[in-house]
């Protein structure tokens, strides 16, 4: 029973933080334009997670197209920059987005 309780605990654990960054992801409206697993207007999070799995400078990379914008990626749709979303929050997202299941 102490086993089992603790693998219930241990799997809350697990996947609050995910529900915590798809949180901060619908408050810093990238849901407007991605999706986890579709396309919207922008790339899903699969894809992109997809594209740079091999990149070890992705988070980084990622963090500052998601403040800076961006364009030619993914399309001739450029990334509007969100200049609401701070260094911290951006790599969250990054971090987050990258660990999305492919």
């Amino acid at each position: 029973m102490k086993r089992v309780l603790f693998a219930a605990v241990l799997g809350l654990g697990l996947a609050a933080p995910a529900f915590a960054d798809l949180a901060l992801a619908t408050s810093k409206n990238c849901m407007s334009c991605h999706a986890v697993d579709r396309k919207v207007l922008g790339p899903s999070f699969k894809d992109i997670a997809t594209k740079y799995k091999d990149d070890k400078g992705a988070v980084d990379t990622l963090a500052t197209k998601i403040v800076k914008g961006g364009s030619g990626v993914w399309g001739p749709v450029p990334m509007p920059a969100n200049n609401q979303v701070s260094e911290a929050d951006a790599k969250k997202l990054a971090t987050w987005v990258l660990a999305t299941p492919r």
